[in-house]
């Protein structure tokens, strides 16, 4: 360690993802009134906003524009991005520790959470991350195949948001999804999908599904499907009192959009999606009518669930002895996403978080705080909540940074944090980056990127048309950045 940093040396913080979590939390500590903070942030992608660009339903423009705010914390003078970044490649925990004052985790949960039954790797089955990646156009997903010409019905196995954005992606009407930013290798095949009905099945019951109020009820306005609740599979469903959720006013209003569903005739849409609960997927099966390993996905076998009284209160889903038969040619598994483990960094495998204590990542020896390193966002608390969530889940650990200060001082005063850098030259930082990644993207590079999306989509009425190749991004990154 070195002496602490002059009056006038800024505190420099790391921050490890360029997702809602890690905005927030530069947004906060640039946005205080003593301005003794810098902020760089790495990003594998050459692209910021995590699963605001790959992650969020194209259908969905509003929430997207959430990135305006994150735009004025890029737009800070001690703001700086570098994308095309790998932790543990490019830059590494010690690397970081040895230049920064802190270190900001917030790496998300970026793996899908896997059902652990026979047949999960059939072909025609998929997990969430990787096809909400793909019609999203994330680079590592650009080139999955999703078959939705050979098959009529698919399952969506989860009662979450993300389950139904799925199931509303495969029954969007073409001129539903012409003026979003699907990407068009997406958009093709979707326009040509011979899905004619999702089925969107869940372990527990109605009152204990994650969905929100808005995502339930915009099923409704699909022009190409009817939404389909069978009313003695709902009222069955409910039939076991939830105290935990009768209170929840959200819960209360999804039953009311559940029971209109159910009370709703199908009025002769094209497509349907069906609403299921109390199943619990146990197998994947073949297809008999393919055969070795071109063999594919042909149905999805489930056991009905109860629901009884947990051990530690509410209610859990407990199988019965009565099983069920779908016939599927595509099965997506959206049950929850994972956070994966760093280099060098704490990581609890049970729960897939860093272990963190208000924000404080913790050793996992001792239980006591690592100094200079904290956690935000999913890879801290796990994969829950929506956007907002994360913006006081950020202030929760950046408050936390402020605490480590020296009691008594603020961080205007010249105090530093219990972690002292041994070299926090930003120079040095970025020189290093250039050894390592000659191909770094700084934000002028993602701008660039922006610039070309927006204008290519322009023509045909889309808010972009987002490249989906390395390479690509890549280029069009490189045409304006400038020289180091």
């Amino acid at each position: 360690m070195t002496d602490a940093p002059a009056r006038d040396t800024p505190l420099r913080i790391a921050v490890i993802g360029s997702g809602p979590a890690g905005f927030y939390a530069a947004g906060h500590l640039l946005g205080d009134s003593s301005e003794r903070f810098d902020v760089d942030m790495f990003e594998r992608l050459p692209t910021p906003w995590g699963l605001v660009r790959s992650g969020v339903a194209p259908d969905h423009p509003k929430i997207k524009s959430v990135t305006r705010i994150y735009e004025r914390t890029a737009a800070h003078p001690r703001f700086r991005f570098f994308g095309n970044v790998t932790f543990g490649i490019h830059i590494s925990r010690e690397d970081l520790l040895a230049r920064y004052h802190a270190i900001v985790y917030a790496t998300g949960s970026p793996s899908d959470r896997s059902l652990g039954i026979p047949g999960e790797d059939l072909p025609g089955s998929h997990a969430a991350t990787e096809f909400v990646g793909w019609y999203n156009g994330h680079p590592d997903h650009s080139n999955l195949e999703v078959d939705l010409l050979s098959a009529s019905r698919a399952l969506v196995i989860g009662n979450g948001n993300v389950a139904l954005d799925i199931a509303r992606m495969l029954v969007l009407a073409p001129s539903e999804l012409a003026p979003t930013d699907t990407a068009d290798h997406a958009l093709d095949v979707l326009a040509r999908s011979h899905v004619r009905e999702v089925i969107v099945a869940g372990r527990r019951g109605p009152a204990q599904a994650a969905f929100t109020n808005p995502e339930l009820r915009e099923l409704g306005a699909l022009s190409d499907a009817d939404v389909v609740v069978d009313p003695a599979e709902l009222d069955s469903a409910l039939a076991v009192p939830d105290p935990d959720t009768e209170l929840d006013a959200s819960t209360r209003r999804n039953i009311e959009i559940l029971r209109d569903y159910a009370s709703t005739p199908p009025s002769g849409r094209p497509k349907r999606i069906v609403l299921r609960f109390l199943l619990s997927p146990t197998a994947l099966l073949p297809d008999p009518r393919s055969v070795g390993e071109d063999g594919r996905l042909g149905a999805v076998e489930l056991v009905r669930n109860r629901l009884v009284p947990a051990p530690g209160g509410g209610l859990r889903a407990e199988a019965t002895e009565e099983r069920e038969t779908i016939s599927a040619g595509l099965a997506f598994r959206a049950v929850g996403y994972r956070g994966i483990p760093l280099p060098g960094v704490p990581f609890d495998e049970r729960a897939g978080t860093i272990p963190s204590d208000r924000g404080r990542v913790l050793d996992p020896s001792s239980g006591a705080p690592l100094p200079g390193e904290y956690v935000v966002g999913w890879i801290k608390r796990g994969p829950s909540g929506v956007i907002g969530t994360n913006k006081k889940d950020a202030q929760e650990t950046v408050n936390a940074i402020f605490a480590d200060l020296p009691s008594g001082d603020s961080p205007g005063s010249g105090a530093t944090l219990a972690h002292v850098p041994e070299t926090p030259d930003p120079t040095a930082v970025e020189t290093l980056l250039r050894t390592r990644q000659p191909d770094l993207v700084t934000y002028a590079g993602w701008e660039s990127i922006d610039r070309h999306e927006r204008a290519l989509g322009e023509p045909s009425g889309r808010p972009r048309v987002k490249l989906t190749r390395l390479d690509e991004l890549l280029r069009v990154a490189a045409s304006e950045q400038p020289s180091p």
